[in-house]
């Protein structure tokens, strides 16, 4: 089992459907299959720098792929459902029992609510999850209105994710336009989030920063 098999699986694309769909008519952010390929492969990516196996990339890419597939039953606790999910649609491929488990576990720790990064796969999956903040993810088009996600997102003009393995660093760099969303509603969104991503990377052996219109915050 590959992520390109993954990424082509007729009901992982429809969990993920039909989970995006649920969570836009409860009046969240994008959840497509664009959100779960820039999870996967920027999940891939952290772990490359870092020196992983290709086997342990590959692992992170199909979770990555299929991090939010709960979604389709219920966004509170989307992920011990997709874990459940998951489990049930790897047990038909040609996964090893170990990969399944690890994948399984990987999704089921994603979610900062009940959540926390018990490896380096899971960790690289949640910081690639947590910082996908841009300005394309909000749906409503008419900002009179916006709740305050559509504001922390559609403010965001422009996000970096750079890793440094050398330096033991990882770095979330965000221009933010304060005339949409103050920073006092940024972090009553994220600070939990990237509170979750400094303790991944420490999993990692690294550092989280968050740099914001140049300004160190975390």
């Amino acid at each position: 089992m590959k992520y390109n098999d993954i990424k082509k699986n007729e009901e992982v694309k429809e969990l993920i459907k039909k989970g995006n769909e649920n969570l836009g008519v409860l009046g969240y952010t994008d959840h497509s299959e664009k959100h779960c390929a820039i999870v996967a492969e920027h999940a891939a990516a952290i772990l490359k720098q870092f020196g992983y196996s290709d086997h342990d990339i590959e692992l992170a890419k199909i979770a990555g792929f299929m991090h939010d597939i709960g979604n389709a039953v219920n966004r509170k606790h989307h992920a011990e459902y997709g874990a459940i999910l998951a489990n049930d649609i790897l047990k038909d491929t040609d996964m090893p029992l170990k990969d399944r488990i690890t994948v399984v576990s990987t999704i089921g720790n994603h979610d900062e609510s009940t959540g926390g990064a018990v490896d380096a796969i899971s960790a690289a999956i949640i910081i690639a999850d947590k910082t996908d903040v841009r300005r394309n993810r909000v749906r409503n088009k008419e900002k009179a209105n916006f709740d305050k996600h559509d504001r922390v997102n559609y403010a965001v003009t422009e996000a970096k994710l750079k890793v440094n393995a050398d330096k033991g660093v990882i770095a979330l760099n965000l221009q933010v336009d304060e005339k949409i969303c103050t920073m006092y509603e940024y972090f009553d969104i994220f600070l939990g989030r990237m509170m979750m991503c400094r303790r991944a990377a420490e999993i990692l052996g690294a550092k989280f920063k968050l740099m914001v219109n140049g300004r160190k915050v975390l």
